[in-house]
C-alpha cells in the first residue's frame, strides 16, 4: 500500500503571509449558559479583562502586519466574540454558518450580512448560506490544498461534502471523540502549507491513522497544551500565535523553526475559546490570502522568540487602514 503524505517542511521554508481577518469585540461576553465542557456557570466572568486580552490579540496580528476588520457585536449573543464560526472563506467564496445550538444560531445571520456586504464591495466573488449544520472554521481547517473536516460534536458530516462541493477543494472527514474538544480546531491547528500540529487523543483511531499518514511530522501536543487550548492557534506560514500556556508545544515549534507568539486569552477559555476562535480568516485570492497592507507600530508583540517579516503577497491592494 502507498502511503500519501505531504512533503516534510523545511525550517528554512517559513515564509510569513500577510493574511485578514475578521474579528468581533467581546463587549457582551459572559458564559450565560453552558454547551461544552470549558463552560461553567458558576466561575465568574471578568468582562473588562476579556476586552484587553483580546484587544491584545487584535493589535498582535496588527503587528505582524495583517489586516483585521472589526464586527460591531450584538446585544444578547455572547459568544459572537468566537468569529470563527461565522464563515468559511477560500479563494473569494463564503459559506456562512448553520450553528448547531439555538442559543448561539442568531450570530449566523450577522455575519452573513458582513460577508454580502463584503461581496457587494467586490471583495468576495459568491456567498452562500449552507443547507448542514457547519460550524465553519471551527470545524474546517484548511492546509494547503487540502481541508481537514471535524465531525462529532457540532458540524454534520453532510457538510463536508457540501464544502467540497462549493469550493472545489479535497475535504478529509475527521472524526472527534473527546468532548472538550468539541471542534476540530481546538484539537487541530494548521502550521503551514503542508504541516500540522494536533493532540491524538481527541481523534478516532481511523482519524488518528489518517493523520499519521497524511501529515508523518506532525508536532504533537501533550494533554496540558491541549488542555490549555494552545492548539486554537493562528499561523502565517511562520509566527504561530497560541496560548501563553502552552509552553512545551511553544519550544517544540520553536525547534521546528517557527516563531511562537504568546497571548494570554484566560478569560475567553471560560467559554472554551483561543486565539483562533476569535479569527475568521478572509481568503480572497487564488493562493488563499487576502492582500492586506502593512502597519508600522513601536509596539512588539507579545512573543517567546521574535517575530518573522512578513511577504507581502503578489496583489497590488488598495490600501487601507485597519479598524481602530
Amino acid at each position: 500500500m502507498t502511503t500519501i503524505a505531504l512533503p516534510r517542511p523545511s525550517p528554512a521554508d517559513r515564509v510569513a503571509t500577510r493574511r485578514r481577518y475578521l474579528m468581533c469585540p467581546p463587549q457582551h461576553f459572559e458564559v450565560q449558559y453552558a454547551i461544552n465542557p470549558w463552560m461553567d456557570l458558576t466561575v465568574p466572568v471578568d468582562p473588562a479583562q476579556a476586552m484587553r486580552q483580546w484587544d491584545t490579540l487584535r493589535q498582535t496580528y496588527l503587528d505582524l502586519g495583517h489586516r483585521v476588520d472589526v464586527l460591531t457585536p450584538e446585544t444578547g449573543l455572547p459568544d459572537m466574540v468566537f468569529s470563527a464560526n461565522g464563515a468559511l472563506v477560500l479563494a473569494g467564496k463564503a459559506l456562512g454558518a448553520r450553528l448547531k445550538h439555538p442559543e448561539r444560531q442568531r450570530e449566523s445571520p450577522v455575519y452573513l450580512t458582513w460577508l454580502q456586504q463584503a461581496a457587494a464591495r467586490g471583495e468576495l466573488t459568491e456567498v452562500r448560506e449552507p443547507a448542514h449544520i457547519n460550524e465553519c472554521e471551527g470545524d474546517f481547517v484548511v492546509v494547503g490544498e487540502l481541508v481537514l473536516a471535524g465531525h462529532g460534536f457540532r458540524t454534520d458530516p453532510g457538510a463536508h461534502l457540501e464544502v467540497q462541493e462549493f469550493f472545489g477543494v479535497p475535504v478529509v472527514s475527521l472524526e472527534l471523540v473527546d468532548p472538550r474538544y468539541y471542534h476540530l480546531d481546538t484539537a487541530l491547528a494548521p502550521l503551514d502549507e503542508t504541516n500540522i500540529a494536533y493532540y491524538p487523543p481527541a481523534f478516532s483511531p481511523g482519524s488518528r491513522a489518517v493523520l499519521r499518514r497524511l501529515f508523518p511530522h506532525a508536532v504533537l501536543a501533550t494533554e496540558h497544551d491541549a488542555a490549555v487550548l494552545g492548539l486554537n492557534a493562528v499561523s502565517d506560514g511562520a509566527n504561530i500565535v497560541l496560548s501563553a500556556q502552552a509552553k512545551h508545544l511553544a519550544q517544540q515549534l520553536r525547534e521546528r523553526g517557527y516563531r511562537p507568539v504568546a497571548v494570554d486569552l484566560s478569560e475567553l477559555l471560560k467559554a472554551g475559546g483561543g486565539a483562533k476562535c476569535c479569527s475568521l480568516e478572509i481568503r480572497q485570492g487564488p493562493g488563499g490570502n487576502a492582500p492586506a497592507a502593512p502597519r508600522r507600530t513601536d509596539r512588539a508583540p507579545t512573543d517567546e522568540i521574535g517575530v518573522s517579516p512578513v511577504r507581502p503577497t503578489t496583489t497590488n491592494p488598495t490600501r487601507r487602514e485597519p479598524p481602530p
